[in-house]
């Protein structure tokens, strides 16, 4: 017997049916980076027209494919243009558009939360890697590039949105990835500083220290590499060895002091008479490797944007100090913030009024031959507070004493300590009103010899029981030639000499020379 069908049971079925097929056709259907996420924004109209002029939009529809895709949006390609010059009809007839476009995507899918900071990655392009940056707070960049917007999904991959374009260009991270510089490279990645050195319209030089200068600093510290990378000012002391402008090595001058991208202390530089370089204490052993954003000397060691003696010279009007320091090439030693010093600075008063004693100017005493040994002679080889200082003689890097004198005030030898104990990292300055002036007795080869003048001290005449001398030569206390000429009737005038001591050197005719001293009141 034939079954009654109820209508409204049968259409229920009917439509239940069809609900059922809409849903299996949803769960088959595929979408792809291309279709589903580039062409469909409206921020992304410039990369959607170079993908489909260079034919890669095909590759990007391939449903079997596992992609991520740094998409660039339009802000970021009309910023592009302006950087080079052109428009957007420039940048789609780049020769190299394609490899440019293959740079922004990876052969695999990265998630916004699968990005390790520092990571490293090959993308379709095989002209670079792109370095992936993943910072405390969570923002994630490709190079210089911030991913603004992550996790636009598709059934063949995943689209990060960049505030900027990607180029496969070699940049002074490459430089330093390319060479070795491993910790450099870590420490660097750790203070998050790869968008800016991968930035490839930054202009930079950097100073990249080694990786024996990390050990040695850590040594120095008394830590490891790891205890390196956990310092607090981390990214200051890298910022420290980055100048904001591409300086080559010929470009570089004795006694620059130049700003670095940090702002904590100034880079001093120093260029030998023999050609070697230094930024402060560190020496340059490798010159111009050249980058597209720049440029990078290698130091062997690491710099630290830390106040040295040379800074409190600098920072508080010691021109003419400083610029003896700079001329004896002494730089290098006094910004050495593991060294320890005591220096006893000269005013510029106290250089002007050797000068007029000498009766030359600035330059005539930075011309000294021996301005670096009398520096020196300004130098302890440790650190010495006013209230530690005692009556005595002291030695200092010169190699002679200093007397100090406690009875009324503080003197060295007969200076006068105006400031005490002006400290920096590396030790501790004091400020005097006199250059010291170490003895000179060697200023010539020969040592001082039994040769008899008369009378001395003297105020007029010098007198020379030699027969045989012939020439003179009268030599200040810092080694100036002030006088000379032939000897005649073994008598030579000092009258317009000016009062203290000097040396005098007598050559015969048979070119032979002695020296001695003597004191012209």
């Amino acid at each position: 017997m034939k079954k009654n069908l109820n209508p409204s049971k049968v259409f229920s079925r009917i439509s239940i049916s069809f609900s059922m097929l809409v849903i299996s056709f949803g769960m088959n259907a595929q979408t792809n980076v291309f279709d589903n996420v580039i062409a469909v924004s409206p921020n992304h109209t410039y990369l959607e027209a170079a993908l489909i002029q260079q034919g890669l939009d095909v590759a990007l529809k391939n449903n079997a494919a596992t992609l991520t895709v740094f998409a660039p949006d339009d802000n970021a390609f009309l910023a592009l243009a302006t950087a080079l010059g052109t428009n957007i009809t420039g940048l789609l007839a780049l020769p190299n558009l394609t490899d440019v476009l293959t740079y922004h995507v990876l052969g695999t899918t990265v998630p916004a939360s699968a990005v390790t900071n520092g990571a490293i990655v090959q993308p379709l392009s095989t002209t670079n890697t792109l370095k992936l940056t993943k910072t405390a707070g969570g923002s994630v960049y490709a190079n210089q590039a911030k991913v603004t917007t992550a996790d636009l999904t598709a059934s063949n991959g995943v689209v990060h949105v960049l505030n900027g374009v990607l180029l496969p260009v070699e940049t002074v991270a490459d430089i330093a990835i390319d060479n070795g510089f491993s910790t450099l490279v870590t420490a660097v990645v750790t203070a998050e500083l790869l968008p800016a050195v991968t930035n490839p319209f930054a202009t930079l030089t950097v100073f990249a220290p080694t990786n024996a200068a990390f050990d040695n600093l850590a040594t120095s510290l008394g830590t490891n590499v790891n205890g390196l990378l956990a310092l607090p000012n981390l990214a200051d002391v890298l910022t420290y060895h980055v100048l904001g402008i591409v300086v080559p090595s010929s470009a570089v001058t004795n006694g620059a002091i130049v700003q670095p991208l940090s702002t904590t202390n100034t880079l001093k530089l120093t260029v030998t008479l023999t050609g070697n370089v230094y930024v402060n204490q560190a020496q340059v052993t490798a010159v111009d490797i050249n980058a597209s954003n720049g440029v990078v000397h290698v130091l062997n060691a690491v710099v630290l944007p830390v106040e040295t003696v040379v800074d409190v010279a600098i920072d508080n009007g010691f021109t003419s100090l400083t610029a003896a320091v700079v001329k004896a090439e002494l730089l290098p030693a006094l910004t050495n913030p593991f060294g320890t010093f005591t220096v006893f600075a000269p005013t510029n008063t106290a250089f002007d009024n050797l000068a007029t004693a000498l009766g030359v100017d600035l330059n005539g005493v930075l011309a000294h031959p021996q301005l670096g040994d009398i520096l020196l002679y300004h130098v302890l080889g440790s650190q010495v507070l006013s209230t530690q200082l005692v009556n005595g003689a002291v030695a200092t890097l010169n190699g002679q004493n200093v007397t100090i004198d406690l009875t009324a005030g503080v003197k060295v030898n007969a200076s006068n300590v105006t400031l005490a104990d002006v400290l920096a990292f590396n030790g501790v300055v004091h400020v005097i009103d006199a250059v010291l002036l170490p003895s000179l007795a060697s200023i010539f080869d020969n040592e001082i010899s039994d040769l008899t003048i008369y009378p001395n001290p003297t105020a007029e005449t010098i007198f020379v029981k030699n027969s045989d001398a012939t020439e003179y030569a009268i030599v200040n206390a810092i080694g100036a030639i002030v006088q000379s000429g032939k000897i005649i009737n073994n008598e030579i005038s000092v009258s317009e000499l000016q009062n203290g001591q000097y040396f005098i050197q007598i050559t015969t005719n048979s070119n032979v020379s002695s020296t001695t001293k003597f004191v012209k009141q």
